[in-house]
């Protein structure tokens, strides 16, 4: 059976190259003291046997590893968005960037970020984006950045989007089609980003004179498959909404799953507001209106962020909320009974 070859050690690269295990050290390190020739031919040896410093050696000798952790509940179509702008912002940083993912929803898993850090910070990571995560503060040993934090006092830095503006303008644009029966689906309870859309909501709701009725609301949970089941209560209602809006993309292509099952017409006979603009909002049937947050720049402002807090650099602003607007496409029309 074949078996792994074992991974090079310095003293490999050192017996190799016929010089001592400190020579290869300072070849290492770009330290001064070693000829041309002889950091060529280390370095000709590193490469051949495919010698890679260990991150904890390397945190343990320089109390740096130079990379960059990304902690996300779930690989979903919202952090891989925001992975692209972090990957965006590492280029030419000198950091490597590693992302850890707790492999599912968050429901039955509260406190995880804690769990990883306590494992990476100071060996294996310098510092941490922490994406929607599940606690307001953690203890950690490195700087780290939360991307649409949780709700609560907490003084991590962090980078989010006007949701409360945007799900107000969401809300008011179907207003303006002629809709009063609208319904919400709301976002995870303890993020503050879905606060502030259901905020918003009622803002607009109230400024336009209609009256908020708590049977139109729903929690979705930014999950589709709870969004699924309380779409289907809202919808299988013989007072049923003449539009949802609901607090993410991913909810608002469930609900539009569900109301093409229940035999309802989009927009004929419901219109869908999201809120993202997930590539995936663009490719459904019909193209989903929704609210873009830049969600590949917050990953971007977010790793620049926590570079400046690594190297102990001055953050202009650790607190970022980024501009939403409303993009219009095929899930929205005025209602069926409107003149």
């Amino acid at each position: 059976m074949h078996q792994p070859r074992a991974r090079a050690t310095i003293r490999d690269v050192a017996e190799h190259a016929g010089v001592s295990v400190a020579t290869v050290s300072k070849v290492i390190n770009q330290r001064y003291g070693v000829a041309a020739d002889t950091t060529a031919r280390v370095q000709a040896v590193i490469s051949e046997l495919g010698y890679e410093a260990s991150l904890v050696a390397q945190s343990l000798r320089n109390h740096r590893t130079n990379v960059i952790g990304i902690l996300v509940a779930d690989l979903e179509p919202f952090s891989t968005e925001l992975l692209k702008g972090a990957a965006d912002a590492i280029r030419g940083s000198g950091f490597e960037l590693v992302v850890y993912s707790a492999g599912g929803g968050t429901s039955d898993m509260v406190g995880w970020e804690r769990r990883y850090l306590s494992r990476l910070s100071g060996t294996l990571v310098d510092g941490a984006v922490l994406v929607t995560p599940t606690v307001v503060e953690v203890q950690q040993g490195a700087p780290v950045v939360a991307v649409d934090p949780h709700t609560g006092p907490s003084d991590f830095p962090t980078v989010d989007a006007d949701s409360l503006r945007g799900a107000r303008v969401a809300t008011e644009y179907l207003l303006g089609l002629g809709h009063r029966r609208i319904a919400l689906l709301a976002g995870r309870e303890d993020l503050q980003s879905a606060k502030l859309r259901e905020q918003g909501y009622r803002e607009a709701l109230d400024v336009a004179g209609v009256p908020f009725v708590d049977s139109l609301v729903r929690i979705g949970g930014y999950d589709a498959e709870l969004a699924t089941s309380a779409a289907r209560e809202l919808l299988d209602s013989p007072e049923r909404p003449s539009a949802v809006f609901a607090a993410n993309d991913i909810t608002a292509i469930a609900t539009i799953a569900v109301a093409q099952e229940l035999g309802l017409r989009v927009p004929e006979d419901l219109s869908v507001v999201g809120f993202d603009n997930i590539p995936e909002s663009a490719l459904c049937n019909p193209p989903l209106t929704t609210v873009n947050q830049p969600i590949r720049t917050m990953g971007h402002r977010a790793v620049e962020m926590l570079i400046r807090l690594i190297r102990e650099q001055p953050v202009e602003l650790t607190h970022l909320t980024l501009d939403t607007e409303l993009v219009v496409r095929g899930s929205t029309a005025p209602p069926a009974s409107a003149p």
